[in-house]
């Protein structure tokens, strides 16, 4: 914590130089007479080792303030530099929020605001954007987009997986108004002119299936999603649910927090994983006690990344789930998100990579995935393919309602003969956030 805020100060710093207006000739002898002044600032050599490394931002924006041939924008020059530095990283999830993303990403949180209605998934691997979900009674449902499409145009901007934040910046805007959208289906270019309106999103969906399945769709790790599911996990075992499937495939992560809160629900006092950083600090993540004995199936695919994977991972790893589907994403790394000091009076903040994280076992997911138990492969015709809620006809949802109705009817006997009991629900737990619990939290986006 103590390095954390050394270089946070150290930053401060020389955001409050680069942002400083000069000129070459005003200030006799220029920006770098800083450090010239040793008599006038008292630090560490440590200190001034460190700040000296980031002098040549202040050369640089220094010969464009003498000689530039406009006046220059000092603040989109420092974003810029912002972006630079941490692209240097070389890791496609530490980046800056500027402050308009930054209410973005909390407003994608919430779960309400004005746009077109679309989920997208970023494969740096490929550098395409996929649209993930299509919500419904959307203007995107209704100009018809559709799962699978992949994202390649909106208005004049081109999309890519470095894109997505402006191509998601470009679809929210005023409702009534509309945006240009063009996508690749099955090799074909399509243009969608998409409407804007007020977006509800919700983030968990639930059905009782035949032979007492119950079915929940958990689409996203954000806003009330624990409140959801476990709201839908009692429901269904209300309606006499006696095996459970959750539908985890293109579901990309989201908090973290989130996952260990849904594990718990199944899990009594176990290791769910454990992550690491490169200090060689180990943090270790265990469930509370008070679990539901129901049989566990969960679907995953290539697009469920991070926060599913800890959560499908850690119950597969315990013995407690079975997985259906096809190899996870395998990103097994995590995010701090941390406020800034903030632009011109507005929020901004970053996400950085602290840790990799692994199963209890010590299984790698990064760069990895997980290997489901039973695969089961979408059919390439199908591919793409919207199927309402609960619908068999999607081949892996009916080969994982097989799955559950099969281990269900294996450990009946053995749960009788326990005298367990199914009929039990958990209790509602008091989760409400506040801003200073949200950060910093753990976050995948």
């Amino acid at each position: 914590m103590l390095r954390f805020h050394r270089m946070f100060s150290l930053l401060i710093a020389l955001t409050m130089l680069c942002c400083l207006p000069f000129s070459a000739q005003a200030v006799g002898g220029g920006l770098f007479s800083f450090f010239d002044q040793k008599d006038e600032v008292t630090i560490t050599q440590e200190e001034y080792d460190s700040l000296r490394q980031f002098s040549k931002l202040a050369e640089i924006m220094e010969v464009v303030d003498s000689y530039y041939y406009e006046e220059p924008d000092k603040s989109a020059m420092l974003e810029y530099a912002i972006w630079g530095m941490l692209q240097g990283l070389g890791d496609n999830y530490t980046f800056y929020y500027n402050p308009t993303r930054w209410k973005q990403m909390w407003d994608d949180d919430e779960g309400s605001y004005a746009g077109v209605g679309i989920q997208m998934m970023a494969d740096y691997n490929e550098n395409k954007v996929t649209i993930s979900r299509v919500f419904k009674n959307t203007p995107a449902e209704e100009a018809g987009l559709k799962k699978g499409d992949i994202l390649i145009r909106v208005d004049e901007l081109e999309v890519n997986a470095d894109t997505m934040s402006d191509a998601a910046t470009l679809m929210r805007g005023k409702e009534a108004e509309t945006v240009e959208i063009e996508v690749i289906r099955r090799g074909e270019n399509i243009v969608f002119t998409v409407g804007r309106r007020q977006i509800l999103v919700n983030w968990v969906e639930s059905k009782m299936m035949d032979d007492q399945v119950g079915l929940i769709a958990l689409y996203d790790f954000a806003g009330d999603c624990v409140e959801g599911f476990t709201a839908a996990l009692n429901e269904l075992i209300a309606q006499g649910a006696t095996s459970l499937i959750v539908d985890l495939r293109d579901n990309g992560g989201g908090w973290v927090d989130a996952a260990e809160k849904i594990a718990d629900l199944f899990l009594d006092g176990q290791l769910l994983f454990y992550a690491e950083d490169r200090f060689g600090n180990r943090n270790e993540n265990y469930t509370q006690d008070g679990k539901v004995d129901i049989p566990l199936v969960i679907m995953v695919n290539g697009n469920s990344a991070s926060s599913s994977e800890i959560l499908a991972g850690s119950l597969q790893n315990a013995g407690r789930a079975t997985l259906v589907g096809t190899q996870t994403y395998g990103k097994g790394i995590m995010q701090y998100v941390i406020p800034l000091s903030g632009v011109d009076g507005e929020e901004d903040g970053m996400q950085v990579t602290f840790a990799q994280y692994f199963m209890a076992d010590g299984t790698v997911v990064h760069k990895v995935g997980l290997t489901p138990d039973v695969v089961s492969e979408m059919p390439e015709e199908l591919v793409g393919e919207f199927f309402e809620l609960g619908d068999t006809a999607d081949p892996q949802l009916l080969k994982a309602w097989e799955e559950a109705v099969r281990i269900r009817r294996n450990e009946e006997q053995g749960l009788e003969a326990a005298g367990q009991d199914l009929t039990g629900t958990v209790s509602e737990p008091d989760w409400t956030f506040t801003a200073e619990d949200l950060l910093p939290l753990i976050v995948e986006m």
